[in-house]
């Protein structure tokens, strides 16, 4: 050999130990025939214990009276691959345990025949990293949870004292702003109970919350539901809660209004509430063929709370209204999700 072929020779055998991976080489006959200083510590073996060893001493030993069929198959191969892809891997140390690993394997033809060069990454630290990254997640979603069951109860403590108060007073408008104000503690409660029963802790099941919210106000106006039928439309629409506190308090608004004056006069109908999601823009609609809105009322300056709080949640969603007044009357609102990093 000549003088430089030397020289290279000597310089990839110090790459080789040098290498920050654990790096063997296996013959034909499965032995170890070069291991760097990485695989012999990874592996718990002193300096040169590796070398002439079965390959199979590094396999744990419930794989290892198969792992020679494995290894036949690897000289056989032509290019680089990661070994038992999408399996997880184990490696076994000298004094029996195991640890998690990644390897890749390389055959490589040279003077002595087919071997194969194997890397090996230790995953222990790696494996600890995402159990601790899981184990933090599974904290937050149980702490999300339970935020949302205690704002729902405390909600539900306000919508109690709330009816208490009506209960004694004699006003009928005082009573119907309480019961207002009752059904806008309940569309926000049941956000938070949607969320707490809910796989996704961050994004709201509209339909199921539609759901939940016209039974509450089926029984709140109980003298016009009779007469008035409710259909919805929200399939697979689920918002973040940012916007579905003020998506759910403006459609509260918008039913109750229909019920208490669409069909106020004892007429029959219907109300129609359409929640759909195309990318990141959201459009609510609630429609209704109840009494028309006159034209000399303006929308913008009602004094109706629940109008005013319908522009007010529009403006806070960033969105557009439009309002359509008679045949059918119907408010259809636009809004752009928030983009969430």
């Amino acid at each position: 050999m000549s003088p430089a072929l030397v020289q290279l020779d000597e310089y990839l055998g110090q790459a080789f130990h040098r290498m920050p991976v654990a790096m063997i080489v296996v013959n034909q006959q499965g032995t170890i025939s070069r291991a760097n200083g990485l695989a012999e510590s990874t592996f718990g073996y002193a300096s040169g214990e590796l070398l002439g060893l079965s390959v199979e001493a590094l396999v744990p030993d419930r794989f290892r009276a198969r792992h020679p069929q494995y290894r036949q198959g690897f000289t056989s191969e032509e290019h680089a691959r990661p070994m038992g892809a999408g399996r997880d891997l184990s490696g076994r140390r000298k004094d029996g345990s195991e640890f998690p690993v990644e390897i890749g394997i390389n055959p490589v033809v040279t003077g002595e025949g087919p071997v194969v060069l194997s890397v090996i990454v230790d995953l222990t630290e790696r494996k600890l990293a995402e159990q601790r990254i899981k184990e933090a997640l599974l904290q937050k979603d149980l702490l999300l949870r339970e935020v949302h069951h205690r704002v729902k109860n405390n909600l539900q403590v306000v919508h109690s004292l709330l009816d208490l108060q009506a209960m004694k007073v004699k006003d009928p408008e005082v009573v119907s702003a309480l019961r207002d104000s009752q059904n806008r503690v309940r569309s926000m409660s049941l956000i938070h109970q949607t969320l707490y029963q809910s796989t996704n802790v961050a994004q709201v099941d509209f339909n199921q919350f539609l759901s939940e919210l016209m039974v509450g106000l089926t029984e709140a106006y109980r003298s016009a539901t009779g007469r008035v039928d409710i259909h919805m439309q929200a399939e697979d629409v689920r918002l973040p809660i940012n916007e579905a506190i003020p998506c759910g308090l403006i459609i509260n608004e918008l039913v109750s209004n229909a019920l208490k004056h669409g069909f106020g006069d004892g007429r029959s109908g219907s109300i129609w509430i359409t929640l759909e999601k195309e990318g990141q823009q959201v459009m609510v609609q609630v429609t209704n063929d109840g009494a028309a809105i006159p034209e000399e009322h303006d929308l913008r300056r009602s004094g109706s709370l629940g109008l005013q709080l319908v522009n007010l949640f529009t403006r806070q969603l960033r969105g557009t209204l439009e309002v359509h007044r008679a045949n059918p009357v119907s408010f259809t609102i636009r809004f752009d999700l928030e983009e969430t990093a």
